[in-house]
């Protein structure tokens, strides 16, 4: 089986925009619907049945993956691994 190549996304949102919230995220995913499911406060993908979870409150992020702006920024280099690269946190 062939891996499958991995792309670099921002993410951003403005539906939450008030202190201690992230408003954006570069994150290393194989896809679109994979790259809007990070959290950027975690290095987990979530999935619609955990989101949100214990450990990232909606109140930080989007409420919905669907919230989610994406923008495929380019490909990652051979071996990288989905999560996040860099966040922005709105301390």
């Amino acid at each position: 089986m062939k891996p499958s190549n991995m792309n670099l996304y921002l993410l951003s949102q403005t539906e939450n925009d008030d202190y201690d919230t992230y408003d954006s995220a570069v994150v290393c995913a194989p896809d679109e619907e994979t790259a809007r499911m990070i959290h950027p406060g975690t290095e987990t993908v979530l999935t619609k049945e955990t989101w949100p979870t214990p450990f990232c409150r909606h109140e930080e992020w989007a409420s919905n993956p669907n919230k989610v702006k994406l923008k495929l920024l380019g490909e990652a280099i051979k071996g990288s691994r989905i999560g996040v690269i860099c966040s922005s946190y709105n301390a």
